[in-house]
């Protein structure tokens, strides 16, 4: 049989993985693309390890992106952002990885899409189809190429590499609101679960925060401690589908579960502590603000989504938040959040205007590689 060959790239961005391709090679959006896609990736796979396909068999390791000429005036390039599940055919569409959005100005640039200077700092204007928010990525480079090997170390990554700012622009939700219910803090009745005091918050992704001892966690636990629970994390799902349906993002959470796995995120605070990060790294409390460990497709990420810093950063700066309530009043500096692999520090712009809450931006450093480059391969019968 023969296989259909997808001109591709492999690339790590922040502490994802991904499999990039320029919109004009894949199907128009629809079933067809998907199902492409999610054989490219190697979902659905009944063993959760995607042997067959691209995927890595974690939520940080099962991305797709696509990345076309922008028509807006105001960017440069398309970015849309794909999540698929591993165990069930489904791709999440609904949106934005922060840490492959490091990987999107270095791909645009590499690819032809955009003009960049010989030296010095490239600035991406990119378009984030899924949320329909604006990134502005300051790539650097060398000697006419993307400089990919410096001396900026992510938690979470092996190797150090050139560093890349990432500033999102207005990250609120789509209509503008942070806050969708109005509300700091949401007291939930959470069906067999009871009262849960939880902040619903639009930046970056939706998230929504809990203070990590109402499930019984102080926070420092280790990934393999949180997903080898799977009482834990069937509790941490009931939780996120009924606040999905809170913000207005599903109908059911039956529909929350099945449709949207990838957002909103749910993400854990507590107070600062000493504790050993995956890779032997000590985290004291005087290193960081707030500990935030994030659920990304139902286990916990192995460091901390992008969006996730954005979206700690931003409920830091709004009074009253579950984070604001640990970090208090840090003024114009970044919020340093101690995370699984880790800590990173990340800043936001908040306002408050006549019509509630505000961001002018949030800013985070990331690095991003070329893994590969050539052709993926799916069977013809797709």
């Amino acid at each position: 049989m023969t296989q259909r060959r997808i001109p591709a790239v492999y690339m790590r961005g922040g502490s994802s993985k991904g499999v990039f391709f320029l919109d004009k090679d894949l199907p128009p959006a629809g079933q067809e693309r998907d199902a492409v896609l999610l054989r490219v990736i190697g979902s659905p796979d009944v063993y959760g390890k995607q042997i067959d396909g691209m995927g890595g068999a974690t939520s940080s390791t099962s991305k797709v992106v696509i990345i076309g000429k922008s028509s807006r005036e105001d960017c440069d390039v398309d970015y849309l952002f794909g999540a698929p599940a591993i165990e069930t055919p489904v791709i999440d569409w609904s949106g934005n990885c922060g840490n492959l959005s490091s990987a999107v100005g270095p791909y645009a640039i590499s690819e032809g899409l955009v003009d960049a200077p010989r030296d010095g700092i490239a600035v991406v204007r990119i378009w984030q189809a899924n949320i329909q928010k604006r990134i502005i990525a300051h790539v650097p480079m060398r000697n006419g190429e993307v400089q990919e090997e410096g001396d900026f170390v992510l938690d979470g990554v092996a190797f150090p590499a050139a560093e890349i700012v990432l500033e999102f622009l207005k990250p609120g939700g789509s209509d503008g609101s942070i806050l969708p219910t109005g509300n700091a803090v949401d007291e939930l009745n959470i069906p067999g679960i009871g009262i849960m005091p939880v902040t619903l918050l639009n930046a970056g992704n939706p998230t929504i925060f809990l203070a990590a001892d109402r499930v019984g966690l102080k926070g420092t636990e280790t990934q393999d401690q949180v997903n080898g629970d799977a009482e834990l994390l069937a509790r941490c799902e009931t939780i996120r589908a009924h606040c999905t349906v809170a913000m207005g993002l599903a109908a059911t959470p039956e529909e929350a579960t099945r449709l949207r796995p990838h957002t909103p995120k749910l993400c854990f605070v507590a107070r600062p502590q000493s504790y050993q990060a995956a890779g032997g790294k000590f985290v004291e409390p005087g290193d960081i603000d707030v500990i935030a460990r994030i659920l990304s497709m139902g286990k916990l990420h192995h460091a901390i989504t992008g969006t996730g810093a954005v979206a700690v950063a931003v409920a830091a700066a709004l009074d009253g938040t579950l984070v604001n309530r640990i970090v208090g009043d840090i003024g114009d500096r970044q919020v340093r959040m101690g995370h699984t692999a880790g800590s990173v520090a990340v800043g936001a712009k908040t306002v408050l205007e006549e019509g509630g809450w505000s961001v002018d931006k949030a800013v985070m450093s990331r690095s991003a590689r070329r893994l590969m480059e050539g052709w993926v391969r799916v069977p013809e019968l797709l």
